[in-house]
């Protein structure tokens, strides 16, 4: 039974690449002269440091730290005393301390043998973390601080994964890969309010308009989506041929949101009042979680390209995290990543950069720092 759900979350990490096979490889330094940086294992010296015309910036690698089998994401607890690493071919969650510096903890949730969690959400004001599990359609609430079991609440989706958060409208969306909808869910009752039907395999999500709209990304469609919350009315879109959506995150006045597309190996900027695509560009193969720094600096992971063999298998080459000033949509800096870098967070605080290498078990740990 086990070999059959390994498998099943295999197929899964599969379809997340589909779309990439045809897709040209980027050099680690295409459009550049920048060179990739990489730090010894905790040797907590500057692996780059880049002048800029906000200031001086410095990464200091503080060192890689093993973890569960294919660490999916990475997300930093509310106060920055943990990372969450939700595992999609493990029984639950992984919990980091930062003050120890390792793993202290495996969180097992309810039908946590069927594997599948890919995806995390804190929300503080509910002193709440959730975690989503896509063999099960389910999504796992715990306290925080704690990390006690409250509940399980389906979707009544399929494939269900990323996950966001409105405390405007006190609601919780879900968006389910197979059953190709996002899940409004009350948080208070978890009760699924209503279905809103996107195009194929609906992945990054993103609340503007203090929860009044949703923007949806469609993997497999290449499609931008933006909706009504309420009525769930399609109210935008744009339409990429073969793109691969994966990952939005806005600016701090939300007028711009910066989206991965994986097949292009490119990140754009869509102005959101005209809802189009304002520019692009490129980055290295497959890039998966971006994260805003400072408001301005924009974290790409890129997992580097696909095995020619099995694209489930570890990349001929290590991916890269790409830095990003969005003032003028330029390269400031690339770092070394493992093998297939996925998750990545920034602290809340703004001082740590962590990112996880799925094919190597482990996680890597930054400081960040301006002058």
């Amino acid at each position: 039974m086990k070999k059959v759900l390994i498998l099943m979350c295999s197929l899964l990490f599969a379809a997340n690449t589909t779309r990439t096979t045809a897709q040209p490889q980027v050099p680690a330094t295409s459009g550049n002269s920048l060179q990739v940086s990489r730090a010894a294992s905790s040797s907590q010296t500057p692996v780059a440091t880049v002048t800029t015309a906000a200031g001086q910036l410095t990464f200091t690698k503080i060192g890689t730290f093993p973890c569960g089998k294919q660490p999916k994401q990475v997300l930093f607890s509310p106060d920055d005393l943990y990372i969450v690493m939700p595992l999609l071919d493990e029984n639950g969650f992984d919990i980091f301390s930062m003050a120890e510096k390792k793993v202290i903890k495996r969180i097992v949730p309810p039908q946590g043998e069927k594997l599948g969690f890919a995806e995390g959400l804190f929300i503080p004001e509910k002193k709440a973390f959730f975690v989503s599990q896509m063999t099960t359609g389910k999504i796992h609430e715990y306290s925080y601080p704690g990390f006690e079991y409250r509940r399980s609440i389906s979707t009544e989706g399929s494939w269900s994964k990323f996950m966001v958060w409105s405390p405007e409208k006190s609601i919780i969306a879900v968006s389910n890969w197979l059953s190709n909808d996002i899940s409004i869910i009350d948080y208070e009752s978890g009760k699924v309010l209503r279905k809103i039907k996107t195009k194929l395999a609906p992945r990054g999500m993103v609340f503007t308009e203090g929860g009044k709209a949703i923007i949806s990304l469609s993997f497999d469609s290449g499609v931008i989506e933006r909706f009504d919350t309420e009525s769930g009315e399609r109210t935008d879109s744009i339409d990429m041929e073969k793109a691969a959506m994966r990952h939005v995150v806005l600016s701090s006045d939300e007028k711009t949101a910066y989206i991965s597309d994986m097949y292009h190996a490119q990140v754009l900027a869509v102005n959101l009042d005209k809802f189009e695509i304002t520019d692009k560009i490129k980055v290295f193969n497959n890039p998966n979680t971006i994260d805003l720094w400072k408001g301005r600096y924009l974290f790409v992971s890129s997992r580097g390209p696909n095995n020619p063999v099995d694209y489930t298998l570890r990349s001929p080459k290590d991916g890269i995290i790409t830095v990003i000033d969005t003032v003028d949509m330029s390269v400031v800096t690339k770092l070394q990543g493992g093998n297939q870098p996925t998750g990545l967070d920034i602290s809340k605080g703004g001082k740590y950069l962590c990112f996880s290498n799925f094919q190597d078990q482990n996680i890597e740990l930054y400081e960040l720092t301006e002058r």
